[in-house]
């Protein structure tokens, strides 16, 4: 059966998003999901987390398809559990990214995602994880944190806004990587030219969509990649200004069901 609106493909972030404060789904959302499902459209997950710490949320969600992971950097079948493809940042452009940076503000906290399937996110004293339901191992010294290839770098300022330091990382580090803000506590250096939109194109060939039947879902800047490529993009009443500037419509927040208020408008039951 063919999807009856213009959508075929529904993406949407996690955190701020779909899930609630406690990270969790909310029955109303699954529900809206479902129906999404059964008139022959695609849901796809495209979230700034690293693939093993979307797992265990892509069961919720039925434990199979694809999932946009480390804001772009991962492609996951959750079917089959591994990376389809994946791109890593490069440790030592990571670590001179970093020292450019802390030139530029003084010190940082750092953490970094490491790549594959089973990765680990390593954290460095001082570093406090803006979720803390998410597992992070503690290393003793900055250097642990380039034991292994990784797929981005997270930072935290002492006293800095999360909007001050993403302008100061950007201007510091140019071209060397990409800068993203993602979420309260949560700026991220990535690879150069790597977005959530260049996943999301890459996943939506190989499910033989297009942009021009995407309607995506977000609440911080790292989503207006997203938003520009597809054909709309709806921010959550809780977004960021940034991508409020740029989408289509705002919905309800994340805890009053904000993407289940537009599915079930766009997706009727018994349609």
């Amino acid at each position: 059966m063919a999807a009856p609106t213009a959508y075929a493909l529904i993406a949407t972030d996690l955190d701020g998003t779909l899930l609630r404060g406690d990270d969790t789904l909310s029955d109303r959302s699954l529900a809206a999901l479902a129906r999404v499902a059964a008139a022959g459209a695609t849901h796809l997950v495209v979230t700034g987390r690293p693939a093993p710490r979307v797992r265990p949320l892509l069961e919720d969600l039925g434990g199979e398809g694809l999932a946009v992971c480390g804001q772009g950097a991962q492609l996951y079948d959750a079917g089959a559990d591994r990376l389809l493809w994946s791109v890593t940042l490069d440790r030592e452009l990571a670590e001179t990214a970093l020292g450019k940076v802390e030139a530029e503000v003084g010190e940082v906290y750092a953490a970094v995602d490491q790549d594959g399937a089973d990765g680990l996110t390593l954290i460095e004293p001082g570093y406090l994880m803006p979720h803390p339901t998410l597992p992070a191992v503690r290393v003793d010294r900055r250097d642990d944190l380039w034991a292994e290839p990784i797929s981005k770098v997270l930072l935290r300022h002492p006293f800095l806004s999360d909007d001050d330091l993403a302008a100061a990382a950007r201007g510091a580090v140019g071209s060397l990587a990409t800068v993203t803000m993602s979420g309260p506590g949560t700026v991220e250096l990535q690879p150069c030219g790597v977005t959530k939109a260049t996943g999301l194109a890459l996943a939506a060939e190989r499910l033989g969509l297009s942009p021009a039947r995407t309607l995506a879902f977000g609440d911080m800047p790292n989503d207006i990649p997203m938003f520009d490529w597809a054909a709309r993009g709806v921010a959550m009443a809780n977004a960021h200004p940034e991508l409020k500037a740029v989408a289509d419509e705002v919905t309800a927040s994340n805890e009053d069901d904000g993407i289940a208020v537009v599915l079930e408008r766009l997706f009727p039951a018994g349609a």
